[in-house]
């Protein structure tokens, strides 16, 4: 059977709504992910600042320095990986 005018102008808005909502859904996304990349960036600066100051001081324990070096590479590890996929760096099919 063939298709109005009418049908068809009907089919063609609600693709375009249909799209318009799945291209903001995806920018959301993405901010979200690059938001996420930022925090954890922050955190693995905060950490190797915790890092230098228990290794610049006098008497420095070498395991709070060396728990505070590896969490800031964990962290700044994290925010790497995080950006990578907002970025769309390794993408899944």
């Amino acid at each position: 059977m063939a298709q109005t005018k009418a049908d068809r102008s009907a089919a063609a808005k609600k693709a375009a709504a249909t799209r318009e909502r799945n291209q903001k859904k995806a920018q959301s996304k993405t901010a979200g992910t690059k938001a996420a990349a930022t925090r954890q960036g922050k955190a693995a600066g905060q950490a190797a600042g915790q890092a230098k100051r228990a290794a610049g001081g006098v008497v420095s324990a070498g395991k709070k320095v060396a728990g505070a070096a590896g969490k800031a590479a964990k962290e700044a590890g994290k925010s790497a990986a995080t950006r990578s996929r907002a970025s769309g760096g390794a993408r899944k099919k």
